[in-house]
This record gives C-alpha cells, sequence and structure tokens, in this order.
C-alpha cells in the first residue's frame, strides 16, 4: 500500500522518490548496507518553506472543485512531502525505493531505519516503511508507523487513505469512515475517498436497521 494514493504495488512507491543517480549501484543486500553519516542539512529555513508550500497547495486542494485540476494539486503534495532538505535522507529513501523495486527487503528496511534514526521528524521515511510492513502484512507495525506520520503532518492523505483501508479490511467501519471523512475535509472532490466513505455509510446504516 502506497499511502499516498491508497493502494499501489511497491514497484510504484519506488518510481514515486527522487531518480537515482546513474552512477549509484544497485542496492546491497542487507548485510552490506553502510551507515550513512547525516550531513547539515538547510534547517528549520527549509522546512519553514515547505511548511508554507503545503499550506498553500492544501488550500488550493480544499477549494478546487475540479476532480483532473484537483489531482494535480495532489501529485504536487505529495512531491513536496518528499522533500527533505537533506542530500543525505535522499539518497538513503532513493536506495530504500530501489531495494524495494529489486524485492530485497530486510534492505530497504535498513536503509529506512536509518533515515527514521538521522531524520525522526521525516514524515515520509515513517510513510515508506509502513507502506513496507503492510505489504509484508505487518498490519500493527504499519499502523504504529502511520501514527508517527499522522503526528508530524496531520493532513497526509496517503496516510490517512492508507490507515482507512487498514481499519476497513479489520472490520472497524465507523473508525475508517471518520478517517474518510477527515481525508475529505482536505481533499473533497477525491472520488475514490467519496465512494469509500458511501459505502461505509451504507454498510453502517444496513447494521443499524
Amino acid at each position: 500500500m502506497r499511502f499516498f494514493s491508497f493502494i499501489l504495488p511497491l514497484t510504484i512507491i519506488a518510481c514515486g522518490c527522487v531518480s537515482l543517480a546513474e552512477d549509484v549501484p544497485p542496492p546491497p543486500e542487507a548485510s552490506e548496507v553502510p551507515v550513512i553519516t547525516e550531513q547539515p542539512g538547510t534547517g528549520d529555513l527549509g522546512e519553514l518553506d515547505t511548511k508554507a508550500k503545503l499550506d498553500s497547495l492544501f488550500s488550493r486542494l480544499k477549494r478546487e472543485s475540479d476532480p483532473e485540476a484537483a489531482k494535480g494539486i495532489a501529485g504536487e503534495i505529495r512531491s513536496a512531502l518528499t522533500e527533505s532538505g537533506s542530500a543525505t535522507i535522499d539518497l538513503l529513501m532513493n536506495r530504500a525505493a530501489e531495494a524495494i523495486a529489486s524485492e530485497k527487503k530486510a534492505a530497504a528496511f535498513d536503509y529506512l531505519d536509518q533515515v527514521i534514526v538521522l531524520r525522526p521528524d521525516y514524515a515520509e521515511g515513517w510513510n515508506l516503511r509502513a507502506t513496507l510492513h503492510y505489504a509484508l502484512g505487518n498490519t500493527a507495525k504499519s499502523m504504529s508507523d502511520i501514527s508517527h506520520v499522522l503526528a508530524l503532518e496531520p493532513r497526509h492523505l496517503g496516510a490517512l487513505s492508507g490507515l482507512a483501508g487498514i481499519l476497513t479490511a479489520e472490520g472497524r467501519d465507523e473508525a475508517a469512515l471518520r478517517v474518510w471523512e477527515s481525508y475529505l475535509k482536505l481533499y473533497p472532490v477525491d472520488r475514490n475517498a467519496q465512494d469509500q466513505a458511501r459505502d461505509l455509510l451504507e454498510k453502517l446504516a444496513g447494521s443499524r436497521t
């Protein structure tokens, strides 16, 4: 589950990250993954710039009535959320995504664990690890990572849709509906979210009659 776009294959997840430079070697096995030390980043200024960009994009998304135009804004939000402000974090995220695409899951976890240790305030590190946990059937660990994503960025559309999907699969329909309602406050014209919320409403209404 790529939590930004509800449910996507892991090969598509890899494509969502920054492109690897041509000279970056394929990801090694987990035992060969080096520990990378963080270099000084852009600091608070970069974080403020990203927050201001996200605030503007979410404001536009909430007002947009055309579904296709809204998809474009949602894509911009996705791109903004991947901005780490650190070349080291970008490299680790790229290598994690490449490892996932190569089905080297242990190596991917090692890279993502490094991201989270170095930058626990970077929501996308938690988000990609949540995606990987879910793909491997580790629902409880996925939910734990999603909670970190939403603590850092409560408007994270992918984490919200991923959480709603897990809750629905577990039969927790009322909780799932509340999550979709929160999602739709941010992205009102998302047709998939509308359908999911409507189906849950009808299911809950039927169970009460």
